[in-house]
């Protein structure tokens, strides 16, 4: 049995392996075509003097490397078309990220004290809302936004506010199952203990759930803004004029593109890991450690009663 086991870990292991090496290895192939030059033909009829100012339809094929060059990222900087389109998206997403939190956390803790019967309906919607394709969400709201603004005074047009819209409906969703899976499960003994102690339900919730619950908080937030930023679909069908990050690369495909693409994204690739980094830093150093050997700490607020 030991040795069935052992065969049975390194196999498990094994296969883990090549699970994420078939996923992380295209953002790894991407990161190095950032700095790839362009093709041996496209340089030879070139007679300027930066290799990155090549139309994309003359660069050549930029899937085989051709030689090192870190000009990409410059170019891809001071493009007029990418870097607003990604502003643009940063926008959305923050603010998405920011009120589908905010809309999960009060729904958590709402669901999670509800009667079972009165908690059913609302569970309904959240999950039809997830279950529920895409390309219907956007056609219908394309249709519900267009006929609000026919018949609604100051309803926004087709745009940033209706592209938010669309997207906290349903990262609201997502963000309620993390928070709300966290909550259930960290149990409310300590809210009980709280309580006891002479805490009002404004102090407990800021002094013992909000921090348990930080975690998922930070996890449904960075969700939330993940989805938000890389959504092609409802931006699509809502967008009006504006354009997404998304929209302006699957345009860009049937033009031809540059390395400055694969560049762009690895810069937002790294500001993403740099941002999850400094995160779980956070969290976790402000974790409360109780040794062995140690007193726990009394209740924040609490101390003095």
């Amino acid at each position: 049995m030991p040795k069935l086991r052992l065969k049975a870990k390194y196999a498990f292991t094994a296969w883990a392996v090549v699970v994420y090496t078939f996923l992380f290895l295209p953002i790894l192939v991407m990161a190095v075509f950032a700095f790839n030059k362009p093709s041996s033909a496209a340089l030879a009829t070139f007679h300027g003097s930066n290799v990155c100012t090549i139309p994309p339809s003359q660069i050549g094929n930029i899937t085989v490397w051709n030689g090192f060059t870190s000009c990409w990222f410059s170019a891809g900087l001071h493009d007029p078309t990418y870097i607003p389109a990604i502003v643009t998206s940063l926008q959305i997403a923050a603010e998405a990220a920011l009120i589908s939190t905010v809309l999960g956390l009060c729904a958590a803790l709402a669901l999670a004290r509800m009667k079972p019967r009165w908690r059913a309906p609302f569970d309904s919607l959240v999950y039809l809302t997830l279950v529920v394709p895409e390309i219907v969400i956007a056609v219908a709201s394309l249709i519900f936004f267009v006929q609000a603004r026919n018949h609604v005074p100051g309803f926004p047009p087709l745009g940033k506010a209706t592209i938010l819209i669309g997207q906290v409906v349903f990262n609201a969703s997502v963000a309620m199952l993390i928070i709300r899976a966290r909550f259930v499960g960290m149990g409310d003994t300590l809210e009980e203990a709280a309580y006891d102690l002479g805490s009002g339900p404004l102090a407990t919730f800021r002094q013992i759930t909000l921090p348990r619950l930080m975690p998922a908080i930070v996890a449904a937030a960075l969700l939330s803004f993940t989805f938000s930023f890389d959504d092609y679909v409802l931006p699509a069908f809502t967008n009006g004029t504006t354009n997404t990050w998304p929209i302006v690369l699957y345009s860009a495909v049937r033009f031809g593109l540059t390395p400055a693409v694969n560049a762009l994204a690895t810069i937002m690739l790294a500001i993403t890991l740099a941002a999850v980094i400094i995160t779980a830093v956070m969290l976790r150093r402000s974790r409360v450690r109780v040794g062995p050997g140690q007193q726990a700490a009394p209740l924040p607020g609490l101390a003095a009663r």
